[in-house]
């Protein structure tokens, strides 16, 4: 568990799955100390490509299959209040870049949150990750440094212990495993064959769990070291 205390979470993520993989074990974690979270998901995945084989799924009933995930993803690490956006999937980097500034500075100045998570700027790898934690840190840019929230991040690019380091922050998430693989597994479209490993692994008598189920890197945000001067 964080050691810092925390009055009101914001997390922001573009797809339904991005919260499981990167932050359920931590997030879980502040929930069950009864700190409010509020999540913001952006789109429903609706263009995620695994469709099943046999198909489980078709383009149009995808939209439906993901929202009740991404639900159940709440439910599983304690989330109560599901912000789901309104935006379309694969778009968001082509949506205009103040009117996402401001849906995140509407978000901050309804919620006042002492903390944000999102992806962190230029390593996040998808278009719709990279426009979203852009957007975000703008909105909190714009602010003034005494009443910033802090900002933890989530970075994966093959280049990035390279150029931000080692994460700032490992947290140690084994009292949550289960609220993180309920977060995983609630997200069966998209984990199913992940999750099937898992539990293969541990069939064959392999006792190690995945580092994923144990330990989540978080990256705080170097403003010292701003993806832009301005916006």
């Amino acid at each position: 568990m964080l050691e810092q205390q925390e009055s009101q979470i914001l997390v922001v993520f573009p797809h339904p799955d991005d919260e499981a993989f990167g932050v359920s074990g931590t997030l879980a974690q502040y929930a069950n100390a009864g700190v409010p979270i509020t999540y913001a998901c952006l789109t429903l995945g609706e263009m995620g490509r695994n469709l099943g084989n046999p198909p489980f799924a078709t383009r149009e009933s995808l939209p439906e299959i993901r929202k009740k995930e991404l639900q159940a993803s709440c439910e599983a690490i304690g989330i109560n209040d599901l912000r789901m956006m309104g935006l379309r999937d694969k778009t968001v980097e082509f949506e205009d870049d103040e009117k996402m500034v401001q849906m995140m500075t509407k978000l901050i100045d309804e919620l006042n949150p002492s903390l944000v998570l999102t992806f962190y700027p230029n390593y996040a790898v998808h278009p719709d990750h990279e426009a979203t934690c852009k957007a975000v840190v703008r909105a909190i840019r714009r602010m003034k440094e005494e009443d910033r929230p802090r900002l933890y991040c989530v970075a994966f690019a093959n280049d990035t212990v390279e150029n931000l380091g080692e994460p700032h922050l490992i947290n140690d998430i084994r009292d949550v495993k289960e609220q993180k693989i309920g977060s995983m597994r609630a997200h069966a479209s998209q984990t199913g064959w992940m999750m099937q490993e898992e539990e293969k692994r541990k069939e064959d008598g392999d006792t190690e769990s995945h580092n994923w189920f144990t330990e989540e890197a978080i990256y705080i945000y170097d403003w010292n070291r701003d993806f832009e001067e301005s916006f």
